[in-house]
């Protein structure tokens, strides 16, 4: 049996077969509110490396429009990570990413991982690098050849994560409140 058909095999169409307690699929509209929650959570954590990322009262209305543009999106990839066995169906992770055109570099096509989020007692399990290394597979399938993720400079745990994975810094962005 080929790897490939080994790690489909028991797994529906877009998915993954478990691994560590968790598979990963592409997430469906029947997930967008508990996803908007995540990502809400993700924000709030941010908030709290950098004054500069304070959380709106209505982010969870937000979420689950941006979320839902990105549903229609070809580009876009929304993955959840979705408990086995005692958690069956349950969602405990999302991936939010896109694939974009670099007009002015190469390689042309750049995977941009937007959002990475995982319940806390899902942590330190790999079940952030499994979701992380399915979402680079998914992109790659859409045509990138570079992924990149963005999340807040001063968030030194998602710098330690995803140095110990081979990425690098190759842009910053700089701020001034007005």
């Amino acid at each position: 049996m080929t790897e490939d058909a080994e790690r489909s095999e028991g797994a529906g169409e877009g998915e993954t077969p478990p691994v560590h307690g968790v598979r990963v699929r592409p997430a469906t509209t029947q997930d967008l509110p508990v996803m908007a929650g995540l990502l809400v959570r993700l924000k709030r954590l941010n908030e709290e490396f950098d004054p500069l990322l304070k959380v709106r009262e209505d982010a969870e209305e937000k979420a689950e429009k941006v979320l839902t543009a990105d549903l229609g999106q070809v580009q876009a990839l929304l993955l959840v990570a979705e408990g086995t066995g005692p958690d069956e169906g349950k969602v405990v992770g999302v991936s939010r990413a896109l694939v974009r055109e670099r007009p002015f570099y190469l390689p042309e096509r750049e995977g941009v991982i937007q959002d990475i989020y995982l319940l806390p007692a899902y942590r330190r399990r790999r079940v952030g690098e499994y979701l992380l290394s399915e979402t680079v597979r998914q992109l790659k399938a859409k045509g990138a050849s570079l992924v990149t993720a963005e999340f807040p400079a001063q968030n030194q745990i998602a710098t330690r994560f995803y140095a110990k994975r081979g990425f690098r810094p190759i842009v910053a962005t700089h701020a001034k409140r007005l």
